[in-house]
Order: structure tokens, then sequence, then C-alpha cells
């Protein structure tokens, strides 16, 4: 990982460029951020991650004050809301992909816990665990409260209607696991209505001892 901030924009805008070229955005859907030892990386509001700017991405400062380069998504707020709950997250990306916002808007679903352990690298990237936010106009703060609570146990999280929140250790951990995010929901609606073989308890604790 980049030890300095201007290789850590040049990484930002390397990876936002990758996912939106692979559909996992689409105009200006998402964002993406990263903590520095002097506060936080954010792409700007309405902008597209495929087509970022290093020298425009927002700085902010420890206490997410608006410091330096463009402004700062509306939502700043969600990332603010892990970054203050896991002392573990590095980054946070959060995208409109199209498998991860589907299951966010089923019904149906557990919603404290909607997707089913299928493979052992949903379970290496995402956890145990990853709840369904109940639904909020997209760029309401007061959806902040309800993303913490929930972040507090789960490295990522669903906002329904509107797509998948993703933290991770560094900000490559945080884009790797929003992608197998989106393979394995890809995978959880290939197999609704059907009996698929599942991790046991057991193999995710083993998984989660293992790789953590």
């Amino acid at each position: 990982m980049p030890t300095n901030e201007q290789d850590m924009r040049g990484l930002l805008c390397e990876l936002a460029g990758s996912l939106f070229a692979r559909g996992f955005s689409v105009g200006s859907a998402g964002n993406i951020s990263v903590r520095l030892s002097d506060g936080y990386l954010m792409t700007q509001t309405n902008s597209s991650l495929g087509r970022l700017d290093p020298g425009r991405l927002s700085k902010l400062d420890p206490a997410f004050k608006h410091v330096a380069g463009d402004k700062p998504s509306k939502e700043v707020f969600m990332h603010r809301a892990f970054y203050q709950a896991r002392d573990d997250a590095g980054a946070v990306v959060h995208l409109h992909s199209t498998q991860a916002t589907a299951v966010s808007c089923l019904p149906d679903v557990d919603q404290s816990n909607p997707m089913l352990p299928l493979t052992p690298y949903f379970v290496m990237r995402v956890g145990r665990r990853m709840p369904i936010i109940p639904y909020y106009r997209p760029g309401d703060p007061a959806m902040e409260p309800a993303i913490n609570a929930a972040a507090r146990d789960a490295r990522a999280v669903l906002l329904a209607n509107h797509g998948p929140v993703v933290s991770g250790k560094t900000l490559t951990d945080a884009v790797y696991a929003a992608e197998e995010l989106e393979e394995a929901a890809k995978l959880f609606l290939l197999l609704r209505g059907q009996s698929p073989r599942m991790l046991t308890e057991p193999q995710v604790d083993d998984l989660l001892t293992t790789f953590g």
C-alpha cells in the first residue's frame, strides 16, 4: 500500500476507474474514501469514479471538515459512520452495483443478515453478517446513526433500495470486498428458491479465525 498521500491519491483513482470500467458504478454513482495519517481523502461530489483527477480529490481533516480539493461527496456521513464505529476501517467504498442493490430491494430476506455464507471468499472479505439498513432518501444524514450502529458488528451493510457500503483495513481490501460482495450477491440471487449447500458455522468460524 502507498505510504504517502500523493501515491494514495493515484491508487484511489486507479481502483475507482477499474470499478467504473467493469460496471460496478455508472454515471456519478458511488463514492470512495481512505483514511490518512492526518485525515481522509474522498471522491468529490457529483464525480464519476471513471474520471477522477488525483489532484481534485477532497481532503478532510480528522474531524471530517473539508480542508482542500473539491467539495466532498454529499454522503460523507456514511463514511464517517464506519470510521467512527470501526478502528479497523482504513477505507470505505459505496457503490450502486447491480446484484448487491437487487438484494437490498428484497423484502422477504432476513434484514439482519440477508445473504447466506455460500463461499469462503465472501466470509473472508465481508465477514459473518451484513445487515440491511432501512430506506432513507439518498444524501439524508439521518441514516448515519443506523449505519454507525450496524457497522460496530459488521464490515459492510446494504442500504435498502440503494446499494452496499463496504469497509476494509486498506483501500485495496475495501475494493476487493466490494467486488466479492457483488459476486456473492449474484450467486445468492441465482440460487434463490433452491437448497444450496452453505458453509457451516464451524467453517465460518475457522475462516474468520484464520483470515480475520
